[in-house]
């Protein structure tokens, strides 16, 4: 198990709602997310994937044991928050993995956010049903 005496990485990492503080300790690449096992955590394995994407660039696969907190969103944008918090530490750990990183996107916060609703109408853009009487 983790000894909090034991240096780690840090990294937070952001997507649409989801906030995720990741600490990267030197490890077997056990992946820890709000003290349940990946695996348990989510059910899909393509946001296990995502998770994981940075360590197939960087060639850290297995190196680092991710263990973060991760709030608010959904399961996929939590997913996306766990990579960019992940990308954060990995170039923390080492500043060279900055262009691979980089080029693969994975350093970029993605501003993609929910749009408003506007008065007038049902939703962000969604018209109130039309009806001619």
């Amino acid at each position: 198990m983790y000894n909090e005496a034991q240096p780690y990485f840090y990294g937070t990492g952001r997507r649409k709602k989801s906030i995720a503080r990741v600490r990267l300790v030197p490890g077997t690449g056990a992946v820890t997310i709000n003290k349940r096992d990946i695996d348990d955590y989510f059910g899909l394995e393509t946001l296990k994937l995502i998770v994981n994407q940075p360590f197939g660039v960087t060639e850290t696969a297995g190196k680092f044991d991710i263990i973060c907190t991760v709030k608010g969103g959904g399961i996929s944008g939590q997913a996306g928050a766990i990579r960019h918090g992940v990308a954060r530490a990995l170039l923390k750990a080492d500043p060279e993995y900055r262009t691979a990183l980089k080029k693969a996107g994975f350093l970029t916060r993605d501003p993609r956010m929910k749009e408003r609703k506007k008065y007038g109408l049902k939703g962000a853009r969604r018209a109130p049903q039309f009806s001619k009487r």
